[in-house]
């Protein structure tokens, strides 16, 4: 039995998710981003409910149709494609897509524009500036290890869809970064 859970993006959610079902006495076989297996029928109803109300209160749900599903399994993918560099060596996004959902990719683009109101390019730099901004604020990398690792063409690339973004460049916000950390020093 698979759930896909919607809003599932990151460790800390699937930590969460974990720990619900383990109040309830049910051990997944395995967590993914956007998805739990369980065993056949592990999770009766009584319980379904349970875990979904507690689950809501943190910002995720369960998906249950096939439309959803399938943005979902998108969505998962983006991320796993963003967060892991080794699949962006080998292969491009639409191809790395295509071949895990078996669909064309033009229909997927359509489909995830229709679902999202924003195109799935949109959603991948909406991602990797999440990603910078974390590695800007958490790791100790240079702009242009930052580059490197999301496979930016440069650092003038990156910096430009930055600040498109935030406003910012990068390098004022890890200034900002380094006056709040000036602030809580004194």
């Amino acid at each position: 039995m698979t759930l896909f859970i919607r809003n599932m993006a990151c460790d800390c959610c699937k930590v969460l998710v974990e720990e619900e079902l383990e109040k309830l006495g049910v051990h997944p076989q395995k967590i993914e981003l956007g998805e739990v297996h369980l065993k056949e029928d592990e999770l009766p109803v009584k319980k379904q409910k349970q875990f979904t109300e507690a689950i809501k209160r943190a910002g995720l749900e369960i998906v249950e149709n096939k439309k959803g599903i399938l943005l979902e399994k998108i969505k998962q993918l983006i991320h796993e494609y963003v967060n892991n560099s080794k699949e962006k060596n080998s292969m491009n996004l639409s191809t790395y897509l295509s071949k895990a959902l078996h669909y064309d990719y033009a229909y997927l683009t359509n489909f995830f524009s229709e679902m999202e109101a924003t195109t799935i390019e949109q959603y991948v730099i909406a991602l990797k500036i999440e990603k910078v901004k974390e590695l800007i604020l958490f790791d100790e990398l240079t702009l242009t290890e930052i580059a490197y690792k999301l496979h930016y063409s440069s650092v003038a690339h990156l910096s430009n869809q930055f600040k498109k973004v935030t406003g910012l460049t990068p390098s004022h916000f890890r200034k900002l970064k380094e006056k709040r950390e000036d602030v809580k020093v004194a």
